[in-house]
């Protein structure tokens, strides 16, 4: 935390109306960046219209969407972070040898966001089912962290304390019929993942996709990220999942810690 004496408002604000787009969102008007951000809607008009005087946002003249300019953000990130060059490897090692999606994912307050993730692998199906293109799993994708798998892994490494704060007051928001949202439900279920040290989501956050995650852990024993990986329902079990995939996400885990 920092001084209220030091804090530039009008700069919190503006950040947060750049960031109420989203994947969901893509284009919003004055009213809907007003509600996602939670300012007045005079307050997020004139934030809209002066991110798109700077070049942030593109507009009609009623609705607001990101322009070209935000990768400058995302560009420098990926060009002077170690996580996503640490990862790389491993995750496209892991998509060729299985044909999966996988992904590397760090903690954002209510959200996690993919820092890194293994190019698209065109396999032929033999059995004729489509290869799984989940929703919104794109590098730097935000994603709800009660909802995924890698969300609960980064939940579980959290102390105790630090977790019963998160969960203070909170609404679980459900995403499907099979999304947790009973908060003594949840609170088992990161304590499951504790003691298993891997989290298993089914269709929790998109219907029709498995997602499976592991920590990872640096030389010191903190977790400072989450690996999963996703798999269409209709192509293979959670439980084959979990026995075939499991030991390769542990395995590329134990390779990369000495790198974090």
């Amino acid at each position: 935390m920092i001084a209220k004496s030091d804090l530039i408002e009008g700069m919190a604000k503006g950040m947060a109306v750049l960031e109420s787009f989203d994947t969901e969102r893509q284009r919003l008007n004055a009213t809907l960046a007003a509600q996602r951000a939670g300012i007045t809607r005079a307050a997020a008009r004139r934030h809209l219209l002066t991110l798109a005087h700077l070049g942030y946002l593109e507009t009609d003249g009623s609705y607001f969407w990101l322009s070209s300019k935000v990768l400058r953000f995302s560009g420098s990130y990926l060009a002077s972070s170690r996580l996503p060059r640490v990862f790389q490897p491993a995750l496209e090692r892991l998509a060729a040898q299985t044909g999966q999606a996988y992904s590397a994912v760090v903690s954002n307050g209510d959200e996690v966001v993919i820092v890194a993730r293994s190019s698209d692998v065109r396999r032929s199906a033999a059995d004729g089912l489509p290869q799984l293109m989940a929703y919104g799993l794109h590098l730097g994708a935000r994603l709800p962290t009660h909802a995924t798998s890698t969300g609960r892994v980064l939940l579980a490494a959290l102390p105790r304390a630090e977790f019963q704060a998160w969960m203070k007051g909170r609404l679980l928001e459900r995403l499907t019929l099979h999304t947790v949202t009973e908060a003594r439900q949840f609170r088992a279920l990161i304590e499951q993942v504790r003691r298993d040290d891997f989290c298993l989501s089914s269709e929790e956050h998109e219907l029709g996709v498995h997602a499976l995650a592991v920590p990872l852990r640096n030389l010191q024993g903190r977790t400072v990220a989450a690996l999963n990986v996703v798999a269409s329902t209709a192509r293979m079990s959670g439980a084959t999942m979990q026995r075939e995939l499991l030991p390769m996400l542990w395995e590329a885990a134990r390779e990369v810690r000495p790198l974090l």
